[in-house]
């Protein structure tokens, strides 16, 4: 094959991820930062992966997991480059901006205890959370993403779900112990 052919294939199979996986990226990083730094730190993803084409898996699934990967790293990169030093956290909407599924008292009644409890949960179960739940990733897919086996994902799962559950079933927060100030005698 022409060395043209072979660029203009690259470039139809690109598009194709592009245009498959642009979105899902996008919401990806708008649930970790703003949305006007998540486009420009989604075009990096893109263009992280125009570079490095031959490492993007085949298999949709996959290729969505190095996507989101890359996204990650790219998140971090940026949080260290501007002197953030806060935690990977998920993003939700906001209690008081939540639109509302229906009238019902008992749905409004459990977004808000949901948007409390999930405040309320570290960072770290935040994401793996969102892997499972936004993301839809397999615990395969959702371990590449994070760097870890899938053995260890599915239990950074099981523990973010046992605390969300708890922050749910005891939707008040324990007050912390106030810290015991000595005087100081001359």
């Amino acid at each position: 094959m022409s060395p043209n052919r072979l660029e203009s294939q690259r470039a139809e199979r690109f598009s194709a991820l592009y245009d498959d996986a642009y979105v899902d990226v996008l919401r990806f990083i708008a649930r970790r930062a703003s949305l006007d730094a998540a486009e420009d730190i989604a075009h990096e993803v893109f263009l992280t992966a125009w570079r490095r084409f031959d490492d993007v898996p085949s298999v949709r699934d996959e290729a969505r997991a190095w996507l989101f990967g890359t996204a990650r790293n790219c998140l971090l990169r940026e949080w260290r480059d501007s002197g953030k030093r806060t935690a990977l956290g998920v993003r939700i909407a906001d209690a008081e901006e939540a639109q509302l599924l229906s009238d019902e008292a008992r749905t409004a009644d459990t977004r808000l205890d949901l948007a409390a409890a999930w405040k309320r949960l570290e960072p770290a179960h935040q994401e793996v959370l969102s892997l499972a739940i936004w993301e839809q990733l397999p615990s395969s897919l959702a371990g590449t993403v994070l760097g870890i086996s899938p053995q260890s994902y599915r239990v950074r799962l099981h523990r973010a779900r046992a605390a969300l559950r708890q922050h749910l079933d005891d939707p008040t927060p324990q007050p912390h112990s106030p810290s015991t100030v000595t005087e100081h005698q001359p």
